[in-house]
């Protein structure tokens, strides 16, 4: 059985509600200071999906057509991994714009989208810079779009290097992966 045109274009299109749906979701989470679980159910409920009236869309806090699953791993992968995110979001920025003077959308956006790149099975960066700068089009004007983009690109390559070495106390080069603890080798045990 073969996919047509119309099957493909639906799927896109249904994965890309989805991500909406999860920049809508952690837009609430964060500002509401609501539990994900909370709102990924919120909007299981009440907002993914076709519901009886043909009439509901984006513009009325629908998400039609949006895959429930893919939302709930965005989501719940963005907030699972949100301190690794932003601590890689954090040496990203110029420290003119630190994380927390971002518009809180850009800052759902930029969460959503490395939620999905530090995931276990992450599909090709490009893939997801590509969504997610669409989704911002969608909600940012100006320049922010822009930034975003290269915030995004510079994400994916930090995500991508490999584990850097560390010289531990014998003097052996050691890899350690970018969210692993690292002894602080500057401490020395003599006494004062």
């Amino acid at each position: 059985m073969t996919q047509t045109d119309g099957d493909r274009q639906h799927k896109v299109r249904s994965r890309t509600a989805s991500r909406v749906a999860a920049v809508q979701a952690l837009f609430q989470i964060e500002q509401g200071n609501e539990s994900p679980e909370r709102v990924i159910n919120q909007f299981m409920r009440h907002r993914l999906g076709t519901s009886a009236s043909d009439q509901c869309d984006y513009a009325e806090g629908h998400v039609p057509d949006a895959d429930a699953r893919l939302f709930g791993i965005v989501v719940r992968g963005a907030m699972a991994r949100q301190d690794r995110i932003d601590a890689l979001l954090h040496d990203i920025l110029p420290a003119s714009w630190p994380l927390a003077r971002l518009d809180p959308v850009l800052r759902a956006i930029m969460h959503a989208a490395g939620g999905e790149m530090t995931g276990a099975d992450p599909i090709p960066a490009r893939v997801i810079i590509n969504e997610y700068m669409d989704i911002a089009h969608g909600f940012l004007a100006g320049e922010e779009p822009r930034m975003l983009n290269g915030v995004l690109d510079a994400l994916s390559r930090r995500i991508s290097e490999p584990a850097a070495p560390v010289t531990d106390a014998a003097d052996e080069t050691v890899a350690v992966a970018d969210d692993a603890p690292v002894a602080d080798a500057t401490t020395d045990s003599k006494p004062a």
